[in-house]
């Protein structure tokens, strides 16, 4: 797949009157069917290519995931590796981490400090961490109890520091009991690399807040209403904020879908909309998850959390209604039951979808302004989705 270098055009960085918002790529290293020969091999080399690219963008950070055993959705099982090539072929863009699978069955706390002091050492101080609880499929294949997770997450935050920065640890938590060892190496990064927690729920956005914690947020086609609310929630949580780490990390970064086109023709014919609608269709199977959990955020309702567990096929799509009355939720259900979508009706649907960047400049700017609005400081831009190819002719003009 060629790259065209597109220096002077691209610009990782937007500055409008009413806010800030640096610009971010987030990856799932994603490869729908069919797949072309050596399609594992294509993937990584497309990755390393396309970051590459965004580091001469301008592009502040280069974020990918870890999943384990999401074909097709996700080849990002081992994002410590990845990262690390990204790293060694890039210069300036910093390599993100979204995040880190905390239960101590997938990823134990001196494996976590060890992996990532590592990829701050190579990437000359450019890492920044998150943790996420996981859910669904993850949890079951893992043998992890969903109930412990935050109680996990809340103890790694204050035990990853002192592995950092203190010579020797003895730690007798609730869940981890490590006798007095030294941990190395040290991050590059003094006392720490900023730490950054994915958020779902009201409850993770208090919590990052009050921790001093990064805020990694999504939005998987849901109002922008639900995130504003989200976000004041985890401003509540920094006014009763006792830092439990050592680095500050005031920050807000958001993921969404991102397609910006020199026209709205062009915006159509990527069909960049379905690609989107393929993605929220396609994460309930691949992680067994509920799509109706997905559904009702679409309608307006937060996320329940208390839904993620891993539950049986036939009972994962739910109802599947071509006829719904909700127009967006309607060409989705179409889609998951293998109906044929207009290009022109999804791109109708999916325009007035606030969190959804994807149209023609003018589209994709004014779209970005009511997400500085909203106080979001980073835009992590999912550029490769479903079907869509990878596209960086993301033009952002200074001003506008």
């Amino acid at each position: 797949m060629a790259f065209e270098d597109r220096r002077g055009r691209l610009d990782g960085r937007r500055t409008d009157g009413g806010g800030h918002v640096d610009f971010d790529i987030f990856s799932e290293q994603q490869m729908v069917r069919p797949w072309p020969a050596e399609h594992e091999k294509v993937v990584f080399a497309d990755t390393i290519e396309q970051a590459k690219l965004a580091d001469e963008a301008g592009f502040r950070c280069w974020w990918t995931v870890e999943h384990h055993a999401a074909t097709e959705f996700s080849y990002s099982s081992a994002p410590e590796l990845t990262l690390t090539a990204i790293a060694l072929n890039t210069r300036d863009i910093h390599v993100g981490h979204a995040g880190v699978l905390i239960p101590y069955q997938i990823n134990h706390p001196i494996r976590v400090a060890e992996r990532a002091a590592v990829l701050d050492i190579l990437s000359g101080g450019r890492l920044e961490l998150g943790l996420a609880r996981s859910g669904g499929l993850e949890w079951e294949t893992f043998g992890v109890d969903g109930d412990t997770t935050y109680d996990q997450l809340r103890e790694l935050y204050e035990l990853l520091p002192l592995l950092w920065t203190q010579d020797t640890v003895k730690w007798s938590g609730k869940f981890y009991d490590i006798p007095e060892r030294s941990v190395v190496p040290k991050p590059l990064q003094k006392p720490h690399p900023p730490l950054w927690q994915t958020c779902s729920s009201l409850d993770a956005f208090y919590m990052a807040g009050s921790l001093g914690i990064g805020l990694l947020g999504l939005t998987l086609l849901s109002p922008l209403a639900l995130l504003e609310a989200s976000i004041q929630r985890y401003d509540d949580g920094r006014r009763d904020m006792r830092q439990a780490t050592q680095v500050d990390n005031n920050q807000r970064a958001v993921f969404t879908f991102v397609h910006c086109a020199e026209s709205r023709e062009q915006a159509v014919a990527s069909r960049a909309a379905e690609a989107a609608m393929w993605y929220v269709n396609a994460a309930p199977r691949v992680f067994a998850v509920p799509r109706s959990i997905w559904i009702d955020v679409i309608r307006g309702a937060p996320i329940d959390t208390r839904a993620i567990s891993a539950v049986h096929d036939e009972d994962v799509m739910g109802d599947l209604d071509p006829d719904d009355p909700h127009p967006l939720i309607r060409l989705m259900n179409r889609q998951a039951l293998g109906m044929e979508i207009d290009p022109d009706e999804a791109y109708e649907v999916m325009e007035p979808v606030e969190s959804v960047v994807i149209g023609d400049v003018d589209t994709c700017a004014r779209k970005l302004r009511r997400y500085a609005g909203i106080g979001v400081e980073r835009l992590m831009a999912l550029m490769q989705f479903g079907a869509e190819p990878p596209d960086f002719d993301f033009i952002f003009h200074h001003g506008q």
